[in-house]
């Protein structure tokens, strides 16, 4: 993601902060930790640098941050679980 320099009018500011409030209300209390939140946003504001401005396109894509974050560790490759 490059939003490096990315400017954000405050219309779509508040999109974004409303877009990112929406999503993370629809996890359970125990997968909205600031860590899950922080990856959330910054998938929103990826998608937003890059021209989408579509409410359920950017909210779709905050949640599939929570989405790949589900698999359990024995899914994940031993190599990535010593990480």
């Amino acid at each position: 993601m490059d939003t490096v320099g990315a400017v954000f009018q405050p219309e779509l500011i508040k999109l974004m902060k409303a877009v990112l409030d929406e999503a993370v209300a629809t996890l359970p209390a125990s997968r909205r930790t600031s860590t899950m939140m922080a990856d959330m946003a910054s998938q929103i504001l990826g998608r937003a640098a890059r021209g989408e401005r579509d409410p359920a396109a950017l909210k779709n894509a905050a949640l599939l941050v929570a989405v790949e974050c589900s698999h359990y560790s024995h899914d994940i490759s031993p190599e990535r679980r010593a990480v």
